[in-house]
C-alpha cells in the first residue's frame, strides 16, 4: 500500500542513495543540485525553509517496508497559484518497474487538483529518460510544445515539458487517472491543515 506524506529532513539520507550513477543523477536533478554525487546537505538546502511556504510542497512516498519515492510540487514565481510544477521526481531503484512511480504521481495529482485546488500540473522530463516519459504519459500528461536544452554530461539534453489539466482528466486513455485516484483515495495521507492522519513510525 503506497502512502504519501510531507518530506522530513531525515528522509534525505535515504533519497540521496537512489542515484548511483552520474547520468541518473542529472536526469533527476538537471544539475540544479550541483555536481554529482549529491549530498544530504544539498538536498536539505533545496527543501529547507519551506515548512510554512504555501507555494512549495515536498513529498515522500512510502509503503510498509520504508521509503519508496520523493517529489516536489511548487508554484513557479512567474506563474499564478493555480498552476503547480512537479519536480525532483524519483523512485527507489528497488521499487522501479512495480508501478509505484505511477501511483506516486497519481497521488500527487490528487493533492494538486482535489486538495490544493490547482487547474493544471506540469513537469519536465529529459528526452533520454524514456521510462519516466512513458510513466507520465500513462497517467495522462501530454506534451505542451515547450522544450529546453541543457548541457549535461558533455552532451546536449532536451527537456520535454508535459502538462495535465484538471478539465482534461476525464479525457485520459480509459479514464486511467480517475480509476487510479478512486482506488488510491484511502491510502492518501497529508500533514497539513486539511488532513492530519500520518502513521508516526513512517
Amino acid at each position: 500500500m503506497l502512502r504519501l506524506r510531507p518530506f522530513r529532513k531525515n528522509d534525505a539520507k535515504t533519497i540521496i542513495t537512489w542515484t548511483n550513477k552520474k547520468e541518473e543523477f542529472y536526469k533527476w536533478s538537471a544539475g540544479i543540485l550541483g555536481e554529482y554525487p549529491v549530498t544530504e546537505k544539498r538536498l536539505l538546502e533545496a527543501t529547507s525553509g519551506r515548512e510554512d511556504n504555501d507555494r512549495y510542497f515536498p513529498f515522500t512516498a512510502f509503503d510498509e517496508n520504508g521509503l519508496v519515492g520523493f517529489f516536489t510540487a511548487r508554484v513557479r514565481p512567474e506563474e499564478d497559484d493555480k498552476k503547480l510544477r512537479f519536480g525532483y521526481v524519483i523512485v527507489n531503484p528497488s521499487k522501479r518497474g512495480t508501478g509505484y512511480g505511477k501511483q506516486m504521481i497519481t497521488l500527487g495529482l490528487k493533492f494538486a487538483f482535489e486538495i490544493y485546488g490547482a487547474d493544471s500540473v506540469s513537469l519536465g522530463v529529459f528526452e533520454n529518460n524514456k521510462q519516466a516519459y512513458y510513466c507520465y504519459k500513462s497517467v495522462g500528461f501530454e506534451e505542451n510544445g515547450v522544450r529546453e536544452e541543457y548541457n549535461l554530461c558533455g552532451e546536449t539534453w532536451i527537456d520535454i515539458d508535459l502538462e495535465i489539466k484538471k478539465e482534461d482528466i476525464g479525457q485520459c486513455p480509459q479514464d486511467h487517472y480517475a480509476h487510479v485516484l478512486f482506488n488510491s483515495f484511502s491510502v492518501l495521507f497529508f500533514s497539513c491543515p486539511h488532513l492530519k492522519h500520518i502513521p508516526p513510525n513512517k
